[in-house]
Formats: C-alpha cells, sequence, structure tokens
C-alpha cells in the first residue's frame, strides 16, 4: 500500500511538472500568424501560421504581391516540425505569405523572418569604464551589457525574456557557468533578456585570484533558442562576436621608462695658420680650450673635461746666411782700412 502510493505520488510530481513546464517550453516555439522568427530556430510549430498553406513565398521589396508570382518560395512538409534554414532564408528576409495552389499569395502574411543579432560588452563598474577588449585592474567589479534583436521572442505566448548565455573562458580554457561577485554571491551566467540594451548586476568580482587567476579571459554571449546557435552559430549573430579582457594589477600601457640622453658636445681647437711668406713670432703660442663646464653625467657615468691644453713653444731660430753676412762686412771694412792707410 505504502509503495503503491509513493508510485502515485511520484506519477502526480512528474504530470504537475510537465503541466507546468509544459506550456512555456511548447511557446517558445509555437508561432502565431505575423510572429517574426529567426534564421537558424529549428522544431517550430507553423501549423498556425501557414492555416494549412502547404507553401509560402517571398517578394522582393517593391514587388507586387498579388500581381506576380513569389521570388522566391519554400514547401511546408511537416508545419510541426519546420526549420527556418540559412539556405532559404538567410538572403530572403522579412514577410513571408501563404500561397493558395495557383502559387498567390493568400491570406496575409505567415510570418516574418529576421536575421538575429547578438552583442556583448563589459564595464568595469568600480570605476564605470567600458573595459571591452581593454583590462580591469585586479579587484575590481565588472557588469555586462547585451544587445540583441531577439526580444522579438517575447512576441510569442508565454514568453517574457530572452534566454542568453555568458560565456566566460579563463587564461587556462576553462569557461565558468557562474560567477562570484565582491559579497560572495555566485550568479549563474545564464541571464534572461528583458530588454535592450540590457545590464547584469556587477556580478564578477576579479579580485578573487583563488578563482580568477589574472591574464586573459576570452568573453562571448550566445542564444540557443530552438537550437538556433546549433544549426547557424554565426558570430554576431545567434553569438556575439568574442572579446577579450586582460585581468592584472598593473596598466599594460605603463612601461619601464628609458632615461634621457644627454647629447655629448665635442670642442675642437684648430691651430691659426700664418701666411707662408711671414717668419714665425719668437714668442711661445699657447692654444687653450675653454673653461671646463660642468661634469656631464651620461647614464651615471661622469666624464670631465681637461680644462687647458699648452702647445710646445717652437724653437727660436736665425735667418739663414746672417753669419755670411757679417764675414763679408769685415772682409771689405779691413780693405778700406788698408787703403786709408796707403
Amino acid at each position: 500500500m505504502v509503495n503503491h502510493i509513493g508510485i502515485t505520488s511520484i506519477v502526480l510530481l512528474v504530470l504537475a511538472s510537465l503541466f507546468l513546464v509544459g506550456p512555456v517550453t511548447a511557446a517558445i516555439n509555437v508561432i502565431a500568424p505575423g510572429n517574426t522568427v529567426f534564421i537558424g530556430e529549428d522544431g517550430l510549430d507553423i501549423s498556425g501560421a501557414v492555416g494549412g498553406a502547404t507553401r509560402i513565398g517571398w517578394w522582393a521589396s517593391g514587388a507586387s504581391i498579388t500581381a506576380s508570382s513569389p521570388d522566391y518560395s519554400v514547401p511546408i512538409s511537416n508545419p510541426a516540425n519546420f526549420y527556418v534554414s540559412p539556405t532559404d532564408f538567410g538572403s530572403h528576409t522579412g514577410s513571408w505569405y501563404r500561397l493558395n495552389s495557383l502559387g498567390n499569395a493568400t491570406n496575409g502574411v505567415a510570418f516574418i523572418v529576421v536575421d538575429p543579432s547578438l552583442d556583448l560588452k563589459v564595464e568595469d563598474t568600480t570605476v564605470d569604464v567600458d573595459v571591452t577588449n581593454k583590462w580591469v585592474p585586479t579587484g575590481d567589479s565588472v557588469r555586462f551589457k547585451v544587445e540583441t534583436n531577439l526580444l522579438s521572442l517575447t512576441q510569442r505566448s508565454g514568453v517574457t525574456a530572452v534566454p542568453v548565455t555568458i560565456k566566460v573562458q579563463s587564461p587556462d580554457g576553462a569557461i565558468y557557468t557562474s560567477l562570484i561577485d565582491s559579497a560572495g554571491m555566485s550568479t549563474s551566467t545564464d541571464i534572461q533578456v528583458t530588454y535592450t540594451p540590457y545590464y547584469t548586476l556587477s556580478i564578477w568580482d576579479t579580485g578573487r585570484r583563488e578563482t580568477y587567476a589574472t591574464g586573459s579571459y576570452t568573453l562571448w554571449a550566445e542564444c540557443n533558442v530552438n537550437f538556433m546557435n546549433d544549426r547557424y552559430g554565426e558570430a554576431g549573430k545567434t553569438q556575439s562576436i568574442p572579446i577579450s579582457l586582460l585581468n592584472q594589477d598593473q596598466n599594460p600601457l605603463l612601461g619601464t621608462v628609458s632615461p634621457t640622453t644627454t647629447p655629448t658636445i665635442q670642442i675642437t681647437t684648430t691651430p691659426t695658420s700664418l701666411p707662408p711668406t711671414v717668419s714665425p713670432p719668437l714668442t711661445t703660442q699657447i692654444t687653450t680650450i675653454p673653461t671646463t663646464p660642468a661634469p656631464t653625467e651620461i647614464y651615471g657615468t661622469t666624464t670631465t673635461v681637461p680644462s687647458q691644453i699648452l702647445s710646445p713653444a717652437p724653437t727660436q731660430t736665425k735667418s739663414p746666411g746672417f753669419e755670411a753676412i757679417l764675414a763679408i762686412a769685415a772682409i771689405i771694412t779691413g780693405i778700406v782700412l788698408y787703403f786709408r792707410k796707403e
């Protein structure tokens, strides 16, 4: 009896859980006429949207829907399990119409196809700065900013938010499923986006070194509603373009400052040249280099320029032939005196 009651209770709980979860799960893939669907969504129930039509058609912008055949059409083989494939719909976004057996538009729009977009940014809330693809000082708190056009999912019955997962990959390649804030509270990286741009709280305390090593982190966001990321998976669409965040103590823009080099000034003294016809004066010439300036220090080494350099005095010499002239003058004087005596 106890076992029977226990089994009955379990069955009732399972049925109750299916009753509670079933409508929400079904609603996110059930498409009503005029709803927005996104490229990559799979397993959609478009029965109500197509209203029994077996084919839907698309017209290029500006074309007359009632006066011409569609520019592109897609058959509906199973309206309860429909795939918005990138092949058929990637180049044909916009309104899709129900077609009758003749290929004409009837009964208006079945649904609107949109290319999804998703973007992620990071903000340092300690200093209120966008640090996307930049650095954050270890110890600052971080929040995330999500921008997307996926809010059209909330058009569907029972859907109030867009499920998005923020991926935070550590320097060693691990991906966190939750982050710890400055108060020690853990928050899941699975978030419910209800408006755009959407801001999380400051859910990441980068100063917890035992959990978050310093280094470069890679971050992105994903939305996999109705397998859209599995089927499509393009950066910037069902997943955001990956960004980086450098978590470290020192600003990477600050490096070691190189010492300023003072140029060395060399003083060269050129000796004064005299014309070749003038005999050098019989005086001592002194070549003087300017008085030494204060010692110049370059990279810690003191260089002193000598204060004065004396050039050796030139040797004093007589003009060539001077002694011969004196001798001739003496001989002439002697001859003159000799003839006077006679």
